[in-house]
């Protein structure tokens, strides 16, 4: 179906204290019209399948198709590629996917891009033609997190677990005792991850994708979490790997389009940093914080990828959003964390201006962001490993509107509802039609009587996480939003597939949602009375202090709030045992498989290969690399840890990986 955008924002949950909860719209932020959200000169197109075997000839400036020349031609093209680059290594399942048909054209940008947009969509080729419309940050860029002051005493609470992290009493997120002040901090009224800490903190081999500003990637709280790409040197211009991105060793910048990640920018504001920092910190080490999945001292825990698509005060766009997420699919991410989104339908207004209230619009707006998100959803992980399928989490929205917004609102994807330490809804977040879990968020204008060592108001109450020094010269500071309730759900899950593989375990993507919602803590005998708060504090002071009545939150607040223990229980026997898998490689290539995924032993395995003129092996520690000799198919075992497994491997022209 034909399709030519005509409304875009794309509202950022990047949630600073009193920012994007909090910051009251400005006229520009009302009104975007098409002109002003599209970047000019630009548009994405998508082909129909029959036009692919033409369009794999296409030329820098040319498509190779007469009718669709013609136009861009008038049009002053001076460039025409894919959206999605190829990556040999995944390139069967971009074209099943039909991503490979996805282009973006360059062309004059006097040109109206609404006349060139209508004149290629009415092609028998084309498919959908799309703006490349630009994303932003929608709150105001100049406010910043409130810093933690190093060196203040941590007097007011204990935190029960066995980490020797200096902060993790002030995280209530993780582990609330209740005593942080004199009153509205519920005890027990966090993740209950200590529990779960005793039984898995994290494995490096699960990969969360976040997609957002950059990570600070030296941070000492988060240096030993970042994913790397071995295969390439850091901010180089050469594609070592051959995945269409150079110098991508801790993910890539899509904003620049280089594997440079910047957060020290004057605009940044840490977010990317703070995100990556409740997932996965580094726990035990005497620095700092904890995290939910960051290891245990010497242990590591989940790597974190950082898919940069906001960078200082330079415009992102949806082109730069959605090769982000097809690069964490491709490159081994298996979670997407998504604190980002657009307006809830039913924000106010006079605040806001809402966006979609259904699939179908979102979808009819938006065929190149849905084409990508289920290309992550249905390709990350592996039919071989502890999750099959990806799972994309998204902040729910910070409208104080009863309804998600998209694209965390489409039924594929989790939406988080963020919470203060009470289990009360937190003033901003958006809760009710299509949520589905809480975790904390953080309420700083509930907590503004509340002032801590720093003699700051309310920021006790809200998330304490990892930094640039640039933002906080400690390195840490506090955030508030359904942003910061996000990332608590994605380690979770990151957690809970890590405990899986300790398990050899295999789920689907579906199976860790499904047991993520069951194990969820009903919190809805806490949505009684009244609560107080201040509306806009830090912008208008105590002037307008406002009122909820949690009765009207009852059954709108998901599932319940995130409970790791019990989810991790739940993932305890769940699924099927893995198995080692059948091999298919082609001559002279190789392929390497962990033979302690699937036998549970740090042994060095045996191998035995029947036909050794069809195939060989060599075996490193616990890593087995099978190379192709000659096409043919033989019978192999292998054995390690008193167990041994039988499999095929089968050598043919078309390599892959153990679909057979």
């Amino acid at each position: 179906m034909k399709n030519l955008k005509t409304a875009y924002i794309l509202a950022a949950c990047l949630m600073l204290p009193l920012a994007c909860t909090k910051e009251l719209p400005t006229p520009q932020e009302k009104e975007i019209s098409v002109k002003d959200a599209a970047v000019k000169g630009e548009l994405l197109i998508k082909f129909s399948p029959e036009a692919a075997g033409i369009l794999a000839e296409a030329g820098i400036t040319k498509s190779g198709i007469s009718s669709v020349d013609r136009i861009l031609e008038i049009a002053g093209a001076y460039e025409f590629q894919r959206v999605f680059p190829v990556d040999p290594r995944n390139e069967k399942r971009t074209r099943e996917a039909g991503l490979d048909l996805w282009y973006i054209v360059r062309f004059d940008a006097e040109k109206d891009i609404e006349e060139v947009g209508r004149e290629l969509a009415a092609l028998g080729e084309v498919s959908s033609v799309e703006y490349n419309h630009t994303i932003k940050r929608a709150y105001n860029e100049g406010k910043k997190a409130i810093p933690y002051i190093a060196g203040n005493a941590v007097t007011k609470a204990s935190s029960g677990a066995d980490f020797n992290d200096p902060l993790l009493p002030l995280q209530w997120n993780l582990i609330n005792e209740g005593n942080l002040w004199d009153h509205g901090f519920l005890k027990g009224a966090d993740v209950n991850v200590a529990d779960a800490w005793k039984v898995n903190t994290g494995c490096p081999e699960v990969i969360v994708a976040v997609v957002d500003e950059g990570i600070f990637y030296n941070h000492p709280d988060l240096a030993a979490s970042m994913w790397h790409n071995e295969g390439e040197t850091f901010a180089s211009h050469e594609d070592n790997d051959g995945n269409g991105y150079p110098g991508d060793y801790y993910g890539f910048n899509f904003v620049s389009g280089t594997g440079q990640i910047s957060y020290s920018l004057s605009a940044d504001t840490g977010h990317g940093s703070h995100v990556a920092g409740i997932i996965a910190a580094q726990n035990n080490n005497g620095e700092g914080i904890s995290s939910i999945a960051g290891g245990n001292g010497n242990i590591p825990g989940v790597k974190v990828m950082s898919c940069q698509i906001f960078s200082g005060n330079y415009v992102s766009s949806i082109l730069a959003e959605v090769q982000a997420i097809k690069y964490a699919a491709d490159n081994g991410a298996v979670i997407l964390q998504c604190s980002w989104g657009y307006v809830s339908s039913k924000a106010d207004q006079y605040d806001w201006s809402p966006q979609y209230g259904d699939d179908e619009s979102w979808m009819k707006d938006n065929p190149i962001e849905k084409d990508a998100l289920m290309y992550f959803i249905n390709t990350a992980g592996s039919a071989n490993g502890p999750i099959e399928g990806g799972i994309g989490v998204f902040a729910s929205g910070n409208e104080s509107a009863a309804a998600a917004g998209y694209p965390g609102a489409y039924g594929d994807f989790v939406s988080v509802i963020g919470t203060a330490p009470d289990y009360t809804p937190a003033v901003y977040t958006n809760y009710g039609w299509r949520t589905n879990i809480c975790a904390p968020g953080g309420d700083q204008d509930y907590f503004y009587d509340h002032i801590d060592d720093s003699g700051v108001r309310g920021t006790i109450g809200c998330i304490l996480s990892t930094v640039p020094y640039q933002i906080s010269e400690s390195g840490y500071a506090y955030f508030e939003g359904s942003s910061m309730a996000t990332p608590h759900v994605s380690s979770a899950l990151a957690l809970a597939i890590s405990h899986a593989r300790s398990n050899h375990r295999h789920l689907k993507a579906q199976d860790y949602i499904k047991l993520l919602y069951d194990s969820a803590t009903d919190i809805d005998g806490y949505m009684e009375g009244t609560k107080y708060y201040y509306k806009y504090v830090a912008d208008l002071g105590e002037n307008h202090k406002k009122k909820m009545d949690l009765s009207s939150f009852k059954g709108k607040m998901g599932c319940g709030q995130l409970n790791v223990s019990a989810l991790l229980d739940k993932v305890s026997g769940a699924g099927l045992p893995m198995k080692f898998p059948n091999v298919l490689v082609a001559p002279g290539e190789s392929l390497t498989y962990d033979s302690e995924m699937y036998l549970g032993s740090l042994s060095t395995p045996s191998v035995n290969i029947s036909d050794t003129s069809v195939a060989k092996c060599t075996v490193s520690g616990t890593k087995v690399k099978f190379t192709g000799i000659k096409e043919g198919r033989t019978s192999c075992s292998i054995s390690a840890g008193g167990k041994t497994q039988d499999f095929t491997i089968t050598v043919k022209e078309t390599s892959g990986n153990g679909w057979l």
